[in-house]
């Protein structure tokens, strides 16, 4: 297992991912914060607006910042969180990689939990990188929120993200990169979009983690544990059926 884990951390490193991530992540942070600040004055700079037009700016709130900031993690994030671990494992598999590890006594075990742990850090750099960078500003310009609820919403942010990433690369085992990135971007995003949309005729919804741990900057929702309780069955789930399929493809592959 830390042989396995020093290589995914030599891969993060040598393709930047340890560092553009994060970078990207923060962006996304800093975006909503600095934008609502700042837009009657890119209006007035850049707008070209006519005589006598004025615009009202809403007042926000420090929380309405951070739960800003997180819709911009649940779509531009989550789409490149997606596409990196879709194939973590299928390609290993197609460049040979994989064969390498199969002849040795390494278990499944130990190949599996290496890409989720490896993953599951690195995501949690991002959601520090990237609610400490929006915290940052939010708190400069507008004010600052509960140091509880923003530990919280960070922790139960990357508990969604956690099953994302589990979810994702047992894609990446059962199936070739594209078929695993197709379905994970559809289930993922996508979902998150059906989910705003239809979403109001349930409530324990594994897409509505975010939303429910965002809650704890205003009001504690009442479908949060039952939420978290569904989040951490399937990721255990999916998890042992992804062990599974690395040992099944493990099986079928020529040596």
């Amino acid at each position: 297992m830390i042989i396995l884990l020093k290589k995914e951390w030599l891969e993060m490193l040598r393709s930047y991912r340890i560092v553009w991530l994060p970078l990207l992540f923060i962006l996304l942070g800093i975006s909503d914060p600095l934008t609502n600040y700042y837009m009657e004055d890119i209006l007035a700079t850049v707008g070209n607006m006519p005589d006598g037009f004025s615009m009202t700016m809403p007042e926000l709130a420090p929380s309405d910042l951070l739960i800003a900031s997180l819709g911009q993690f649940q779509m531009i994030g989550l789409i490149v969180i997606v596409a990196i671990t879709a194939s973590m494992i299928s390609r290993e598999r197609q460049n040979g990689t994989a064969t390498l590890i199969y002849v040795r006594p390494v278990s499944n075990f130990s190949i599996y939990m290496s890409k989720l742990i490896a993953m599951a850090l690195l995501t949690l750099v991002c959601t520090i990188a990237g609610f400490g960078a929006s915290m940052y500003y939010t708190y400069l310009l507008y004010g600052g929120v509960s140091t509880t609820a923003f530990l919280l919403l960070m922790l139960f942010y990357w508990l969604w993200l956690l099953m994302v990433i589990a979810t994702t690369i047992t894609f990446s085992a059962l199936w070739t990169t594209s078929i695993a990135m197709t379905v994970a971007i559809v289930l993922f995003p996508l979902g998150i979009l059906l989910d705003s949309v239809i979403g109001a005729y349930w409530h324990y919804s594994p897409y509505k983690l975010a939303l429910y741990g965002a809650s704890w900057l205003t009001t504690q929702s009442d479908y949060l544990w039952g939420t978290c309780s569904i989040v951490v069955a399937w990721t255990i789930f999916v998890s042992l059926l992804g062990i599974w399929a690395t040992g099944w493809k493990r099986s079928t592959t020529k040596i």
